[in-house]
């Protein structure tokens, strides 16, 4: 093989390596504008300007703008924190640690919100919009996890651990908890940061006692791993 046709050989792998790249660059690209241009001011010219390729190669990979911010939507799905859920529900169920179930919950909404701004705003920017992917996001995303933490409140609650609460009400009291502190750190860093300065771990932490001193029965209380854990540090 010479040198010419060697080189053919090098531009024809380049050009179907840049096919298979093609599409997550204009994931990318198209991500970062809807974050900050929404859903209806980003078109589909801008984003194949911005991702320096011709408007046809947009939807030769995504037949309408729909189908690509749902693709975004999917790119930034919560499948690592739905397995890490699941086993932290396992171990809660089996060995009572209810105290790692909600801190990993916790933990890993504070972690979303401070790791990825562009999935933060996409959300905000598609429900103020009343886009219907917004509610595909939550149908798919959010609720089952609502919904697998109510039910376990439930078994609790059925079995005499936590106090006589409506499950629903109890997880979405202490996710929205969570969710404040996450976005006021999010929306005044600074102003946030003097009232109360401590990292994602150790907010998952107390949010997680706060909520347990609520929900546990008086039964239970004094011998719950939390309190446990605080008489060996002590």
């Amino acid at each position: 093989m010479d040198d010419s046709e060697q080189r053919e050989r090098e531009a024809r792998v380049q050009t179907r390596m840049a096919g298979v790249d093609r599409r997550q660059q204009i994931l990318e690209v198209a991500a970062k504008l809807f974050s900050t241009k929404g859903f209806r001011g980003t078109t589909t010219k801008e984003i194949a300007l911005a991702a320096g390729v011709n408007e046809a190669i947009i939807f030769r990979h995504f037949a309408t703008k729909g189908e690509l911010y749902r693709a975004i939507i999917d790119w930034k799905s919560l499948s690592e924190d739905w397995a890490a859920l699941e086993r932290a529900l396992e171990k809660a169920e089996g060995e009572d640690r209810d105290d790692e179930l909600f801190e990993e919950i916790a933990w890993r909404i504070l972690e979303f919100h401070e790791e990825d701004d562009q999935a933060l705003r996409l959300l905000m920017y598609s429900a103020l919009e009343g886009h219907e992917l917004s509610e595909i996001f939550f149908r798919c995303q959010i609720s089952p996890v609502i919904r697998m933490v109510a039910e376990f409140i439930g078994r609790r609650v059925e079995a005499g651990v936590y106090r006589r609460v409506d499950p629903m009400t109890a997880v979405r009291a202490f996710v929205g908890m969570v969710n404040y502190h996450a976005l006021t750190k999010k929306m005044y860093p600074r102003l946030s940061q003097e009232l109360l300065d401590i990292d994602n771990r150790e907010a998952a932490r107390r949010y997680t006692e706060i909520f347990l001193a609520s929900m546990l029965c008086r039964e239970w209380r004094g011998g719950s791993d939390n309190q446990s854990r605080k008489e060996q540090e002590g």
